[in-house]
């Protein structure tokens, strides 16, 4: 196992445990509430965003313990995206990390309720960490909820819902897809950066938003890609999904070496904005790396 591969199995392992010493907090008496909010956080996934909240928080000298906070409350917002994500009024998936989605393994109601659940507990955590500044955590809120919402990536999942049986041109499917999926993935980064000494240094913010764009739209792409290449049992999920919604994606408005082809230009983009940082940056330019390579 590589390093990058023991970094990122140690900090799942981490954000695992302190999630789920978060929700033995949460007791929602003989209703299913909790128990689909633990299925919905807790059922597994790569943890890519709490790992940029970890690795761009230790990069710049951050507390560990303040960052448990910071990555546990994204992971609990990207959490309750999937659930509602995969509702049959939104995706309609039945499979999520080769598990039955919560709204099969429960019920579409309490589906519903577990992620509004998850949203609110994300803001709670944050509002938890102990010995951070108050503008800290009020920036860190303010972050969290525009990327998150109306600005964010809900925009991105309504502007995806309704270009669904549509033709759409390569720059409104990057507008999609920097809400929808990129908007989270930047506000790790800046999360991270939030919890550090160097917080008001909007140079270094700037630099590390312009990676985090890159890997975020390359982290769209190679889904598409493996949409097209990859497997369910691999994938965790149901393979040709977005040929079946007849959604717009880069292979179909690219073509699949022009997908790939895409993904390496954001790489190569991704590792210039590195390059400007005076900083070890050897865990962002490692996860840029496994992005494009990864295979589910």
């Amino acid at each position: 196992m590589d390093q990058f591969s023991q970094d990122l199995q140690q900090m799942q392992q981490r954000i695992n445990h302190f999630l789920s010493q978060q929700l033995t907090q949460v007791n929602s008496l003989h209703s299913p509430l909790a128990d689909a909010m633990k299925y919905g956080l807790l059922l597994g996934g790569k943890r890519i965003r709490p790992f940029l909240v970890y690795a761009t928080g230790n990069m710049l000298g951050a507390n560990a313990t303040q960052l448990d906070y910071a990555a546990a409350a994204i992971e609990a917002i990207h959490a309750y995206s999937l659930i509602h994500d995969d509702l049959p009024a939104m995706d309609n998936d039945d499979l999520r990390r080769g598990k039955p989605t919560c709204h099969v393994a429960f019920d579409e109601a309490t589906a519903i309720l577990a992620g509004d659940a998850l949203q609110s507990f994300a803001f709670e955590i944050l509002t938890q960490i102990p010995n951070l500044q108050a503008e800290q955590k009020l920036q860190l809120i303010q972050e969290l909820a525009k990327n998150a919402g109306a600005k964010g990536m809900c925009l991105g999942q309504s502007l995806d819902l309704i270009a669904e049986n549509k033709t759409i041109d390569l720059h409104e499917l990057e507008l999609i897809h920097r809400n929808k999926t990129g908007a989270l993935i930047t506000s790790a980064l800046k999360m991270g950066f939030i919890c550090s000494p160097h917080f008001q240094n909007k140079q270094l913010e700037q630099q590390l938003v312009q990676y985090a764009e890159a890997i975020g739209l390359a982290f769209q792409v190679q889904d598409d890609i493996l949409d097209i290449e990859g497997d369910s049992e691999t994938l965790g999920k149901t393979v040709g999904s977005d040929l079946i919604s007849d959604k717009s994606t880069y292979p179909k408005l690219l073509g699949l070496q022009g997908a790939k082809d895409k993904a390496q230009q954001l790489y190569q983009e991704a590792l210039s904005a590195l390059d400007k940082i005076p900083f070890n940056v050897t865990a962002l330019r490692d996860l840029a790396t496994f992005i494009i390579h990864r295979k589910n």
